[in-house]
C-alpha cells in the first residue's frame, strides 16, 4: 500500500497544479488580457520615445496613478452592488481644500487629514442613506452630491488654491513606512490585497456580488442588502478622500478643481478592468489594471507630444472597446450555454 501511494502522489501533484493554473486563468482571464495590453502600450510608446521605458518614467506612472487606483477601488465596490458613484471627483477636491484650510487654521498634518477623511465619511453616508433608506436612484443621488461637494470645494477658499501648511506632509505620499517602498505604492498594494481578499474570500464580500446580481434574490436569501450598499458608498467616498490626501501630499497644494476629471477616469478604470455597470461582476485586480492602463495612456500621450485634449477621447475609446469586448464575451458564453 505504501508503495502504491508513493507511486500515485507524483502524478497527482502535477495534475492538481494544472487545475489550479487553469482555474486562476479562468478567474483572471480579463485581467491577464489587460496586463498584456498595458505592456503592449508601453512598448509601443517606448518605440517612439525610449524615455518611456526607463525606470524613472515607470516610477512617475505609478506615483501619478496611485490616487486614481485608490479611487477606482472604492468605485468598484459600488459598481459591483449595481450602483454608481458620480460624486468621487468632487469629494476628492473638497477633501483637499478642507485639509489645506484646516492646516491654515493651525491643525497639524494628522488632525487635518482626519478632518479631510471626515468629508468622505459624511458624503458617503449621505449617498448610502439616500440610496438605501430613501430609495432614490444612485445616479440621481450621487449627481446631487457631486454638485454639492464641487460647489463647497470652491466655497471653502473662495476658489483660491491653497498651499499645504505642514512642511512634512509630503511624507504621506512619498515617505517610506517600509524601507525602499514608497508609501503610495504600499497603500495601493495593501488596499488591492485587502479588497480582493474581502471580495473573494469573505462571506460579506460575496454579499456585494449577490446584491449586484439581484438585490431581490439577495434579500430573500437573508443578505442585508441595504447595509451592504451603504457600506459600499461609504467606502467609495472614504477612498476618494484618501486619494485626495495622497495628491495634495504629492504636489503640496490643493486645487478646487483637482478631481474634476477623476470621476470619469475612475468609472472608466472599473469598466476597463472587467466590471459590469449592471452589477455583480468585477475584481480589485481588474480595477487597478484599468487605472494603470488609463495612466499609461495619459503618460504616452504626453511623451509622444499629442495634444493633451485628446486624452478624454482616447479614454472614451478605451471604455467603448472594453464594453464591446465584455458584451461579446457574454453573448458567446450565453450561446455556449
Amino acid at each position: 500500500m505504501t508503495g502504491t501511494r508513493a507511486h500515485i502522489a507524483p502524478t497527482e501533484a502535477p495534475a492538481t497544479q494544472i487545475r489550479q493554473r487553469e482555474s486562476l486563468f479562468s478567474v483572471y482571464r480579463t485581467e491577464i488580457a489587460i496586463a498584456l495590453a498595458i505592456v503592449l502600450l508601453a512598448l509601443a510608446v517606448g518605440s517612439q520615445v525610449p524615455q518611456a521605458l526607463t525606470w524613472g518614467n515607470f516610477a512617475n506612472i505609478t506615483q501619478a496613478g496611485a490616487p486614481l487606483i485608490i479611487m477606482s477601488l472604492g468605485v468598484l465596490l459600488v459598481v459591483i452592488t449595481g450602483g454608481i458613484d458620480l460624486s468621487v471627483g468632487s469629494v476628492f477636491s473638497l477633501t483637499g481644500m478642507v485639509t489645506a484650510q484646516a492646516m491654515a487654521n493651525g491643525f497639524g498634518g494628522i488632525s487635518a487629514s482626519l478632518i479631510g477623511l471626515g468629508v468622505g465619511l459624511v458624503f458617503g453616508s449621505i449617498n448610502g442613506f439616500l440610496v438605501t433608506i430613501a430609495g432614490l436612484a444612485p445616479f440621481v443621488v450621487t449627481l446631487i452630491t457631486f454638485a454639492v461637494a464641487g460647489s463647497l470645494a470652491f466655497i471653502v477658499t473662495n476658489g483660491r488654491s491653497m498651499p499645504i501648511g505642514d512642511p512634512d506632509f509630503w511624507v504621506l505620499n512619498s515617505g517610506s513606512l517600509i524601507p525602499g517602498v514608497p508609501n503610495y505604492i504600499l497603500f495601493c498594494v495593501i488596499l488591492l490585497i485587502a479588497i480582493e481578499l474581502f471580495l473573494k474570500k469573505m462571506v460579506a464580500g460575496r454579499w456585494f456580488y449577490a446584491v449586484g446580481s439581484s438585490s431581490t434574490a439577495a434579500y430573500l436569501l437573508g443578505i442585508p442588502v441595504k447595509r451592504t450598499k451603504f457600506v459600499a458608498y461609504v467606502a467609495s467616498s472614504l477612498l476618494a478622500s484618501f486619494s485626495g490626501l495622497l495628491t495634495i501630499s504629492y504636489i503640496l497644494n490643493a486645487e478646487s478643481t483637482a478631481g474634476s476629471s477623476l470621476m470619469l477616469q475612475a468609472i472608466a478604470a472599473v469598466v476597463i478592468g472587467g466590471a459590469s455597470l449592471l452589477g455583480g461582476t468585477g475584481t480589485a485586480v481588474g480595477a487597478v489594471l484599468g487605472a494603470l492602463m488609463i495612466t499609461v495612456i495619459q503618460n504616452g500621450v504626453n511623451l509622444i507630444g499629442i495634444n493633451s485634449f485628446w486624452q478624454g477621447s482616447v479614454t472614451g475609446v478605451a471604455i467603448l472597446i472594453a464594453v464591446l469586448i465584455d458584451r461579446f464575451s457574454k453573448s458567446r458564453r450565453g450561446a455556449a450555454v
